[in-house]
């Protein structure tokens, strides 16, 4: 699976930006996709994810709120609408999958090297 990360930059405090994250490729015809997010200096965490075909959703608490995660799977593509933002939202965003991924209430429990499949990463920068 091949995953293409988009939709970060540099926004004020307050603002919004969508990030989207396309897929294609793989053995499947949807994947559950999980946003994930590292700041300098820390490491990568969990954010969100989505379920591939009922649109179940799980959020951590940090952003709860304040983002929505969708999807379309006409054009295989999962977004992450991000409102409110704050400076401690600023980090590289990535959205990943796995053949044996399934976004559930543990999904924050599943190891990151679990993740086969990665997308290259967005930066989105939070300032004034």
């Amino acid at each position: 699976v091949q995953l293409q990360a988009s939709g970060g930059g540099l926004v004020q405090p307050g603002g919004s930006l969508r990030l989207s994250c396309a897929a294609s490729g793989g053995t499947k015809d949807y994947y559950a996709i999980g946003w994930f997010r590292q700041a300098p200096g820390k490491e990568r965490e969990g954010v969100s994810c989505i379920s591939s075909r009922h649109g179940l959703t799980y959020y951590a608490d940090s952003v709860k709120g304040r983002f929505t995660i969708s999807r379309d799977n006409a054009k295989n593509t999962v977004y992450l609408q991000m409102n409110s933002l704050k400076p401690e939202d600023t980090a590289v965003y990535y959205c990943a999958t796995d053949d044996l991924f399934l976004c559930g209430t543990s999904w924050l429990e599943v190891p990151l090297y679990e993740y086969d499949y990665w997308g290259q990463g967005t930066q989105v920068t939070v300032s004034s």
